[in-house]
């Protein structure tokens, strides 16, 4: 069913608006995949966060322009979808490879992470990069290990002092 004027003007400006508040995007080809596999996969993103649309080419190229994700217009080619990540900078790209593992019908064509575009093949780099939790888990243990070196330093000699009149009280008893 072909779309109407009106209605693909609503589908840009619902992308483009999309595009405006997000941090990454995977643009990635689905030729293969069945109506309940893409079905699957919507879910998959709806449950990470992450906003996933098919859309044709001519009207992805004009959502795009004026955002972040400019750069990707040259790559939107073929049956394309787009997965837009609005926090968490790599979930869009987790989705895409996760769900890519069991269906190679699906592949990355381009991503974008701050107005960078970056081909398919760079996927597992920006899936890899840790959620919002996990990165404040790792600046925490770095805020920490200072002081815990610091506790453990100064609990050190006492802990020594023990340790040595314990090995001597065994000497004697001995």
């Amino acid at each position: 069913m072909a779309l109407r004027l009106e209605d693909k003007k609503n589908l840009v400006k619902e992308v483009n608006a999309v595009a405006g508040d997000s941090v990454t995007a995977v643009a990635a080809e689905y030729r293969g995949l069945s109506v309940a596999e893409m079905t699957e996969l919507r879910k998959e993103a709806r449950s990470a966060g992450v906003y996933l649309r098919v859309v044709k080419n001519t009207l992805a190229r004009r959502a795009v322009k004026g955002t972040d994700f400019e750069c990707m217009q040259d790559t939107l080619k073929g049956p394309i979808l787009l997965a837009f990540a609005k926090e968490d900078p790599g979930a869009a790209a987790r989705v895409i490879k996760d769900f890519a593992k069991g269906h190679e019908a699906l592949q990355a064509i381009s991503l974008s992470a701050g107005g960078q575009l970056l081909p398919g093949s760079d996927l597992s780099k920006l899936a890899d990069l840790p959620t919002l939790d996990q990165a404040r888990a790792m600046l925490l243990g770095v805020m920490l290990a200072p002081m815990s070196q610091l506790v453990r330093t100064i609990a050190e000699p006492s802990a020594m002092l023990a340790r040595t009149l314990s090995a001597r009280a065994d000497q004697e008893s001995a």
